[in-house]
């Protein structure tokens, strides 16, 4: 049995999460773990997936149809390599680009998938988070290939130091299904939310958008932190959508994360409460986000976070 991991990439370098869903594939304990690099001019990646240790081989598949991730060439190129290979578990990390591809990948080989898994208990039998993350449920699969989602805060990033031989493979026919008509990045000099240390989260207590920037960013600039925001505070329009946390947001593990004016919704608790160090800052004695915080603190935020910056 071997494992095949889905690589996401910028055709230039890896995204974090890879390094974490190569954890996952290798403690399935079903024998090698397989790389794909689909991409374009991705020769850099498929380098520094070689570099994975635990990795024992990198499938390189090259096309300008594959450049942008568009999930039916993707999908369409993960049935080549299972049609080839046999693998007994496809993995892909639970982002906006797995969550795309997986499901049309089940469903070509009528297999279940197994959404967002935290813990490999064998190769069978996996742990997910439901009801939003407030009860765990343990899933056991008996199909013969194993689709699955890796939230990568539950494993560690795969440690650098390995030679893998990279295998250029054909690249699949294009679907013809969608095509690639450019983006919109938002451009940041911070940290990405999902891959930084350091996390300062503002909520809807900071009533607008020029106190969201005012308050928030000067504590973010001191400790050289990503900043995030509750999905109050974006439905307000205090901050642009890619900085929610939460269950709808994005799933962090900072190893410090810091709530200033965030209630704690269950929505934003299932995004943050796996945090090395949560702090929080609220003036509501009641607030449930004190029932996950290490170190809380009731007071107002207008005084107490421009309090902590002149402290630092």
């Amino acid at each position: 049995m071997t494992v095949l991991v889905i690589a996401e990439h910028d055709n230039a370098s890896l995204k974090g999460a890879t390094l974490n869903t190569v954890t996952a594939a290798v403690a399935c304990g079903a024998g090698d773990v397989h790389v794909l690099i689909a991409g374009h001019n991705a020769g850099a990646a498929a380098a520094a997936a070689a570099q994975i240790a635990g990795v024992a081989k990198v499938l390189h598949a090259d096309s300008d149809t594959l450049a942008h991730a568009l999930a039916e060439n993707l999908a369409a190129q993960v049935l080549a390599a299972q049609a080839a290979n046999g693998y007994s578990h496809i993995l892909f990390a639970a982002t906006a680009i797995g969550k795309n591809a997986a499901p049309r990948v089940a469903a070509k080989l009528d297999v279940a998938q197994i959404s967002e898994i935290t813990k490999i208990v064998s190769a069978d039998t996996f742990e997910r988070p439901i009801y939003a993350g407030n009860a765990i449920a343990t899933v056991q699969s008996a199909d013969a290939v194993k689709v699955i989602t890796v939230r990568a805060t539950g494993f560690d990033a795969a440690a650098q130091g390995n030679t893998a031989p990279i295998e250029t493979t054909a690249a699949a026919a294009d679907s013809g299904k969608s095509a690639y008509k450019g983006s919109e990045l938002a451009k940041n000099d911070r940290p990405e939310l999902t891959a930084a240390k350091i996390i300062v989260s503002g909520g809807r207590a900071l009533g607008s958008s020029e106190k969201f920037t005012e308050v928030m960013t000067p504590l973010a600039d001191k400790l050289g932190a990503a900043i995030g925001a509750s999905r109050a505070a974006v439905d307000a329009g205090y901050a642009p959508n890619d900085l929610q946390v939460g269950q709808t947001g994005k799933i962090v593990a900072p190893q410090l994360y810091i709530a200033a004016g965030i209630s704690g919704a269950i929505q934003h608790l299932a995004g943050m409460k796996d945090s090395k160090v949560i702090v929080a800052i609220n003036k509501d004695p009641e607030a449930p986000i004190f029932s996950v915080a290490d170190y809380g603190l009731e007071a107002d935020l207008f005084a107490a976070v421009p309090e902590l910056v002149k402290s630092l």
